[in-house]
């Protein structure tokens, strides 16, 4: 029996990023050229070698506005992140909070997922405490802060969700892969609605291995809005960031249905990994692996490599910068002469690890639904395997009404893959 393949779209947005609480602010600071990375003192204190990061601003006041006293005591930086994301998404959806004695919603569920997790709350309290012989004063409420669903957990409790709810964890790729999860979901009528997304939590302990491994920028600490330079030859790798953002996926049924207002339709994607071979490694992509994860949500968005009219990178101000802008054109057979236009986010709020492909898939639907592009910082330079494609590079904010297609990409730790397919919702249009 043949399973009827069901259109997907986004009807809600909630993002808590390094430049922006909002989809106001963070549009507005895309538009602008608004960096949100800042010297981090204590990152000076701790002797390392990169002192910038990207840090939600002020997120102890904005949690109290969603939180009693006892929920923010079980809530740290990751989970709350994760979670006001997804309560602003679900209101932007116009969807009501319910109440804490309401039924179970079984139609709508959760992914969320996080790189890293946890590890503050178990390098500032768990290991501490356990190692003074404290145990019995860490709480009845560690476990839900350490454990690696404790982010979609929480979020199903807050909305009473019973669909699935699972937090999914691959490396830089976790916040792109949970939409594809979730598209899958309500395509094959598993669900009706989905909140997909990623989250990551600011601390040293969670920076630390990268700037361990020499990966993470260093020569900019007294510059600390010019440190992050995707695509640019002065790069020097990425600066760490942390967020959280959440896009309520729901099929186009129910969306029609409830009269929601539709910023995009995921057309398709896909996920895969390079098998570590080929150049393939924990710490860098196998080629092919990239390409073909590519050319397969395009198969799977039932569109042409000629049908993109823009593409938002991974582009993490590595090595790997002139490696992604070639795999893109040989997995979309398009040159410099007719390549997409490809702008970077991450020139604006650094890394956010597992947040990264959710923050960033945010930006492509603002950016499709108001028809601009947002600029990519710190690129004067360009990387010189990158100079072909300057005039694809927007460097200042363009007006792009005719913009339709957006491919939104992430490449983890892991040799891991994962492509998304956006399209402008146009209504009677399509």
């Amino acid at each position: 029996m043949e399973v009827k393949r069901r259109r997907v779209v986004v009807t809600g947005m909630g993002i808590v990023a390094p430049n922006g609480h909002g989809l106001e602010e963070f549009e507005a600071a895309l538009r602008e050229g608004r960096s949100g990375i800042r010297f981090i003192q204590q990152l000076k204190d701790l002797n390392f070698a990169c002192q910038v990061g990207g840090v939600p601003q002020d997120f102890e006041t904005v949690r109290k506005g969603y939180f009693d006293h006892e929920k923010i005591m079980s809530i740290n930086d990751n989970i709350g992140y994760a979670s006001v994301s997804a309560i602003d998404a679900w209101r932007d959806a116009g969807m009501d909070i319910p109440e804490e004695d309401s039924d179970v919603d079984w139609d709508s569920g959760v992914i969320v997922g996080s790189g890293i997790g946890g590890m503050d709350t178990i390098a500032d309290k768990v290991v501490p405490m356990v190692s003074q012989g404290m145990v019995r004063r860490l709480g009845s409420r560690i476990v839900e802060q350490v454990m690696n669903s404790g982010t979609s957990a929480r979020i199903a409790g807050l909305l009473a969700l019973g669909n699935q709810v699972t937090s999914n964890s691959s490396a830089c790729s976790t916040g792109t892969e949970a939409i594809v999860e979730a598209m899958w979901r309500i395509r094959t009528g598993l669900a009706e609605r989905i909140l997909a997304g990623g989250s990551e939590g600011a601390s040293p302990f969670i920076w630390c291995g990268f700037d361990a491994m020499r990966v993470i920028a260093r020569k900019y600490n007294d510059r600390p809005q010019e440190a992050s330079r995707p695509m640019s030859e002065s790069a020097n790798g990425f600066v760490p960031g942390s967020g959280g953002a959440v896009l309520l996926l729901e099929s186009l049924e129910s969306a029609l249905a409830r009269g929601a207002r539709i910023y995009a339709e995921v057309l398709g994607g896909a996920v895969n990994c390079g098998g570590h071979r080929n150049g393939g490694s924990i710490t860098a992509p196998n080629p092919e692996g990239v390409r073909r994860c590519i050319r397969a949500a395009i198969a799977d968005g039932g569109i042409r490599p000629g049908d993109i009219d823009a593409i938002n990178g991974h582009l993490t101000a590595t090595f790997a910068d002139p490696s992604e802008v070639k795999n893109w054109s040989e997995a979309l057979g398009r040159g410099p002469e007719d390549f997409p236009f490809i702008n970077a986010t991450k020139s604006m709020i650094g890394h956010c690890l597992g947040a990264a492909g959710a923050i960033e898939s945010v930006g492509v639907i603002l950016q499709l639904y108001r028809g601009f592009l947002h600029p990519s910082l710190n690129c004067e330079d360009l990387h010189p395997d990158i100079l072909p494609y300057r005039d694809r590079i927007p460097q200042k904010a363009m007006d792009f009404p005719a913009l339709k297609t957006m491919v939104k990409a992430g490449f983890g730790f892991g040799d891991v893959n994962s492509c998304l397919i956006f399209r402008k919702w146009e209504n009677s249009k399509q």
